[in-house]
């Protein structure tokens, strides 16, 4: 270990707690939107900071990371996340040291009593050496009425098989999969094929990033259930409508 990394892991582990337990973190929420009607199916927790020792949600969490107070992080956001948005369903996302440090099966989870579908999301990119303690644990949640999704399928390296081992409700599409969706008609084949894919085993697809009309109406093209992204409502607090260019008009 570096001589100054003990130094290095203080100053991450007072910063965290002083985030904690001064509630120096907000939470936005975007909506993921069904593409068939315009309607809200639910709203995706996003961590933000309220103060400028984090200049954003991976800088929060990397001092988490560092000092191993992930999950105790993790619980504060989820607690967070069933008060402020009580009236929806909810998307939070869950960090892979989460699964490392057992909190999130605990029967107190805040999780538990939220009264509506509450989706768990977990990274395409959890490191293969996580599989099994995920695996365990995603089946204990989803016992108990939590539904999984899958995040960011085509950034990078994309493990198909994640998709048939766990067996999510949801998958949501990266960015780059979206982006300029309307003017590539390869690119179009191939998340047409992606979502067939998912569906065959399945899972709905949500498209993510949806910044242009083009977009919009390629993803609803391609066959994407759900959409998410700036055209359609940017992350805020409180949760935000929709706004829906067919119609021009916001759908509550």
């Amino acid at each position: 270990m570096k001589k100054d990394q003990p130094n290095r892991d203080n100053t991450a582990n007072n910063a965290i707690d002083r985030l904690i337990k001064n509630k120096e973190f907000q939470l936005f929420f975007q909506p993921l939107v069904d593409l068939s009607t315009g309607a809200i199916f639910a709203y995706e927790a996003l961590l933000r900071s309220k103060t400028p020792a984090f200049k954003g949600p991976f800088d929060i969490l990397d001092a988490a990371v560092a000092a191993h107070r992930v999950s105790e992080l993790g619980l504060a956001t989820r607690k967070m996340s069933v008060e402020t948005c009580e009236d929806w369903p909810l998307f939070i996302n869950i960090h892979p040291n989460d699964f490392d440090e057992g909190l999130l099966v605990q029967p107190t989870d805040p999780v538990f009593f939220h009264g509506h579908p509450i989706h768990v999301e977990i990274t395409e990119s959890v490191p293969l050496s996580h599989f099994e303690l995920c695996h365990s644990v995603l089946t204990e949640l989803r016992s108990k009425g939590i539904k999984l999704a899958i995040d960011d399928l085509g950034a990078g390296y994309s493990n198909l098989k994640y998709i048939s081992d766990l067996s999510p409700e949801i998958v949501k599409l990266d960015r780059n999969l979206i982006m300029d969706l309307d003017r590539s008609p390869r690119q179009q084949q191939l998340v047409k094929h992606i979502v067939e894919l998912c569906e065959g085993m399945g899972a709905r697809v949500v498209a993510e990033g949806i910044e242009t009309v083009g977009e919009l109406h390629a993803s609803q093209d391609a066959g994407a259930a759900f959409g998410q992204g700036f055209l359609l409502a940017r992350p805020a607090f409180p949760p935000p409508p929709v706004y829906w260019p067919d119609h021009e008009k916001k759908h509550a």
